[in-house]
């Protein structure tokens, strides 16, 4: 273990969580294959390895320390983009059944073949928009967990995630600073898809000291029939 790893693993045990020797190659695969890929394709502006360890793999965790992961069964995460935040906790949370859903076929390309890379089962990778995967009875109101990090505004996340959830099930947003004023304009949106606000986490992440929100909506019953809308629809007239 070198001092990037060290400085990872040393953050998280402040949090309660422990990597075994497996997960940490496992990241330092994920690591390598993102760097390798990235080549080839835009996944990320963050190469430098301690930046991905730090703004990908830790920050993406920083979900488990705000959700009780291992009370969580089944996870979708929508718009994965690299597979964050989904990936890094499906490796510090192997129990978890994963679906990921990202509508570029070349980052799911990246994402089955990092899924295969790392050995990880359960894992569920659909090339679909969201609006789309939505409607799909399978995928419907079906997640005990649902995530997103830094896809869209608030009002427009919630109608492509929340219709993933079930009923009692509950809708991690991972934001950026600044997440007081998309929630209030997102309330019309949490009222009419039938969720309501649980809490937001606001804390730094450590070294950078930049400022982290997570807004864990609780979903409080199905989805109405009418959403998600058809794809592109929520991003140009959002709920209000």
């Amino acid at each position: 273990m070198d001092a990037v790893q060290e400085q990872f693993v040393s953050m998280l045990q402040e949090k309660g969580l422990t990597l075994t020797e497996r997960q940490l190659e496992q990241f330092e695969s994920y690591y390598r294959e993102l760097v390798e890929w990235n080549e080839k394709m835009n996944l990320t502006a963050i190469t430098d390895r301690e930046q991905v360890y730090l703004k990908h793999f830790y920050d993406s965790l920083t979900l488990s320390f705000h959700v009780a992961l291992q009370d969580v069964e089944t996870m979708a995460d929508i718009g994965a983009g690299a597979g964050f935040p989904s990936l890094p906790n499906k490796i510090a949370y192997p129990h978890l059944k994963l679906t990921i859903v990202d509508s570029l076929n070349k980052r799911i390309h990246f994402l089955q073949h990092l899924v295969a890379v790392l050995g990880l089962d359960q894992v569920s990778c659909i090339h679909a928009r969201a609006e789309e995967a939505g409607r799909d009875s399978k995928l419907r109101d079906r997640f005990d967990l649902t995530s997103a990090r830094a896809v869209a505004r608030l009002n427009v996340l919630n109608e492509l995630c929340l219709p993933f959830v079930k009923q009692g099930g509950a809708f991690a947003a991972m934001k950026g600073a600044q997440s007081a004023e998309e929630v209030e304009e997102a309330k019309a949106s949490i009222k009419l898809l039938n969720a309501k606000l649980e809490k937001v986490a606001t804390f730094e992440l450590p070294v950078e000291q930049a400022e982290r929100n997570i807004v864990v909506l609780r979903k409080t019953g199905g989805t109405p029939a009418k959403y998600p809308r058809k794809p592109g629809t929520p991003s140009k007239d959002p709920i209000r």
